[in-house]
């Protein structure tokens, strides 16, 4: 598989965010919105539905985010075709999109617009049969999709039965980093800060061996491994920025592999992410995903350059 060809750095608009647009996430106005505004890559959740196609949710259940109730992987098209949005406590009257809506709204853009999927079926599948369908509705998009997950065990699947596809790996469920203080969701992994002062529930964090940049090439260097072909990382800003505190770069040591660096979620809304955006920058992270395009395009003076169609 090449390496995703796109001019670099670029912004992702998380959940099809375009600052203060005013439509929910994941909506097909909020899709709408973006391409309008040509932009470079967006990305949406996508969790797969009972049979034949997939619907634009983070979470597994219904009632989360939408006007349904009960399993998303219960829930049939035709049900489908009746939930609205839920936001901000309140029901809209946004229908929650199809999968295969968005592919086709991305097919018949004017703008070579790609798309990224962030793939939220972690628990292992049962069998095939929803990677199939995910290959199936996607196909025609060809090079401007790109599937993202933090379960690298469906992302090898993926590569087996699609090795032509774009594939993204976000190393939440294996190395994290915090502030020391910060309440921590006790049903995150990895769960223990190990002795290098990063979550890291590998017995190599268990005590100090080498230096804390060593120990952080190591772990970049078997998550590079684990799923074959990957085109993109995707590591939390802040992570990236107390790794390069500690000595080690992970734009760097990606490119060394041909991988690219996405950055998330950097908010100009978040003073943290807004400290870290130009460092992160400088040292040579490809793409930023955030809910402030246009202001975080403005900030590190990304211009934006579109891929050729």
């Amino acid at each position: 598989m090449p390496s995703l060809s796109i001019p670099t750095p670029v912004i992702v608009h998380h959940m099809a965010a375009l600052d203060d647009s005013g439509a929910p996430p994941n909506s097909l106005a909020a899709l709408q919105a973006c391409l309008q505004d040509q932009a470079v890559f967006v990305e949406v959740d996508v969790t797969a539905l009972a049979h034949d196609d997939y619907l634009l949710v983070h979470d597994d259940v219904l009632e989360s985010e939408t006007s349904g109730h009960g399993a998303v992987a219960s829930c049939t098209v035709a049900q489908a075709r009746e939930l609205s949005i839920q936001w901000r406590g309140e029901i809209t009257a946004h229908r929650v999109p199809l999968l295969s809506e968005v592919v086709d709204l991305f097919l018949h853009a004017p703008a070579p617009t790609r798309l990224q999927l962030d793939f939220k079926n972690v628990i292992p599948l049962p069998d095939d049969e929803p990677l199939q369908r995910l290959i199936r509705l996607i196909a025609p998009l060809g090079e401007r999709v790109l599937v993202s997950s933090g379960a690298d065990w469906q992302l090898r699947k993926l590569r087996k039965l699609a090795p032509w596809l774009h594939l993204g790996f976000d190393i939440m469920f294996y190395i994290d980093w915090e502030p020391n203080g910060k309440t921590r969701d006790p049903r995150a992994f990895p769960k223990q800060r190990g002795a290098y002062g990063y979550y890291d529930d590998h017995m190599l964090a268990s005590a100090r061996y080498w230096s804390i940049a060593e120990y952080l090439r190591d772990r970049c260097e078997s998550f590079a491994g684990l799923v074959p072909d990957v085109s993109v990382f995707y590591v939390d800003h802040r992570l990236l920025a107390q790794s390069l505190t500690d000595g080690f770069n992970w734009a760097e040591a990606l490119h060394e592999r041909g991988i690219k660096l996405d950055a998330w979620t950097m908010d100009v809304t978040n003073p943290s992410a807004v400290q870290n955006a130009r460092r992160l920058r400088e040292a040579g992270v490809d793409l930023f995903t955030t809910n402030t395009p246009h202001a975080l395009a403005q900030l590190l003076d990304i211009q934006k350059v579109l891929p050729s169609k």
